[in-house]
């Protein structure tokens, strides 16, 4: 494993640049749904705090199993990145569908734009091929 403590970043947040981002983006997505959010955690205090490490670890989860999907290029290439069993592929796309309403596959998110071509391209560059000992 890379040991990257001789390169600091200044925070842990790196630069800051997607913590600023969603600061920004988030103020306005709070507006329009502090009335909504009052409602349910008003009357049960206690589920905000028992559902956040578990919705947040679960979606963290859903987003980086898309993001391979679309990357990898579907169920088998994913499969075989991920290293996981077709069942294990199964139960991720029913939690996927559970989550978001529609399969990996065909769902997108808004501001999420991928370009598959160029991830290989700067992947393989990065990463060439080991050779055998």
């Amino acid at each position: 494993m890379a040991d990257f403590r001789s390169e600091r970043m200044p925070s842990p947040e790196g630069e800051g640049r997607a913590k600023s981002a969603l600061e920004s983006a988030y103020e306005t997505y709070y507006k329009v749904n502090k009335a909504a959010n009052k409602r349910p955690f008003g009357a049960f205090p206690e589920l905000r705090q028992m559902l956040r490490g578990y919705a947040g670890a679960r979606v963290l989860d859903l987003i980086g199993f898309w993001l391979m999907w679309h990357l990898c290029g579907g169920f088998e290439n994913t499969q075989k990145a991920l290293g996981i069993s077709k069942s294990q592929m199964y139960r991720r796309i029913a939690q996927f569908r559970e989550a978001f309403g529609k399969h990996p596959d065909v769902y997108e998110f808004e501001g999420i734009d991928l370009d598959p071509a160029k991830f290989a391209a700067g992947f393989a560059a990065r990463y060439p091929p080991r050779k055998e000992d």
